[in-house]
């Protein structure tokens, strides 16, 4: 059985559910959110040592501070943007992530 709670970001109604690790952690009213953090969401996030702001990929969050190249896990949908969770991405592994997310921005603003 899982344990909800509703509230709005953004404007969004959402519903954060605690359950099987399997099941979505975000609900919105249009669907579930499964593979990533919601964009609105994602948009208002800093890393919370530099304020830079952040880029998903995958299990992800990484900030786009090429200083610094912190990264912060994502478990069960939910982004762990604690300072003590931070890890330190290589070189060419936040280079390809920043790549990638300047191409997933190119093709949003297409549509």
């Amino acid at each position: 059985m899982a344990v909800g709670l509703q509230g709005r970001i953004s404007g969004l109604k959402c519903i954060v559910r605690a359950g099987p690790a399997d099941s979505p952690a975000v609900f919105r009213e249009d669907g579930p959110v499964m593979n990533g953090i919601d964009k609105n969401l994602l948009d208002i996030m800093v890393c919370p040592i530099t304020h830079a702001p952040v880029v998903q990929s995958g299990d992800w969050i990484y900030s786009t501070d090429e200083k610094t190249r912190y990264k912060y896990p994502i478990r069960d949908g939910i982004p762990i943007m604690l300072v003590d969770e931070k890890q330190v991405a290589d070189p060419e592994e936040f280079h390809r992530v920043m790549a990638e997310a300047a191409e997933k921005a190119k093709q949003q603003q297409k549509d």
